[in-house]
């Protein structure tokens, strides 16, 4: 976020308030997926939907709204890159309906290019800067709304300057820095109070809705098929599967 134009918070809301995940999720992902308006997923007590407050789902009349804000125009359109994983299917339709999108309802204010690469190649490649933009997945390594947040949020060395030089927000290739959201994080991480742990977490989301250093899109929609003889099959939100819950009757 620290290269033109998405150092320009408005075209990074502008961005934000053209994703439709309804239509994403029906035309692409055939409703194998539910839509999220936060990094924390949506099972998590802590949860805000401060996507869907701020900027809703195809919201085209405040995305050029923005866009005009920022001082973009026909004659001087906000360009982007989209950059996806070339191996998956899957990201390549969901960048081609957001272009198709832009390219329709946003009377040219903004054009996306889109590009493809190696998925070895970009995860290489993510804390060096050169992507505008990257599509990413994510799963937790463990079930707290921490592990959402701090891989991608928290830097440990930069400035509002400079953007985030070391940490976890330079590594995923967004470059972030907040001062404040940095104290939440360690915050979060001490406070031995539930409610006002979840208080903590509902700010941190907050500023991520305010500031957008990433757009939440969806959540992938999991399986696990058992004979009928199999009982006490369940998938922990971590994919792991307790085997000491399984029997066959």
């Amino acid at each position: 976020i620290n290269s033109a134009p998405l150092d320009n918070k408005a075209v990074r809301q502008a961005l934000a308030a053209i994703v439709d995940r309804n239509l994403l999720n029906k035309r692409v992902l055939r409703g194998q997926a539910e839509p999220i308006y936060s990094l924390i997923p949506n099972k998590f007590e802590g949860y805000k939907p401060v996507f869907q407050e701020n900027y809703g789902d195809g919201n085209f009349d405040k995305a050029r709204e923005l866009l005009k804000e920022a001082g973009y125009s026909q004659d001087n359109p906000a360009k982007i890159e989209i950059w996806y994983a070339s191996n998956s299917t899957k990201r390549q339709l969901v960048a081609s309906t957001l272009k198709a999108s832009v390219e329709e309802k946003i009377e040219g204010l903004m054009e996306l290019e889109l590009n493809s690469v190696e998925a070895a190649t970009a995860f290489k490649n993510l804390d060096k800067g050169l992507y505008q933009t990257f599509m990413l997945d994510w799963y937790g390594d463990f079930v707290d709304a921490d592990n959402y947040i701090q891989p991608f949020l928290e830097c440990t060395k930069g400035s509002e300057e400079t953007g985030c030089e070391a940490g976890a927000s330079q590594f995923q290739g967004s470059f972030y820095y907040s001062d404040r959201i940095n104290q939440l994080i360690e915050q979060q991480r001490q406070e031995q109070n539930p409610e006002k742990r979840q208080a903590i977490f509902r700010e941190i989301q907050d500023l991520l809705g305010e500031d957008v250093p990433f757009i939440p899109l969806w959540l992938d929609k999991d399986y696990v098929f058992a004979q009928k003889n199999i009982n006490g099959v369940n998938l922990e939100p971590t994919q792991q599967f307790p085997f000491w819950t399984i029997n066959k009757s």
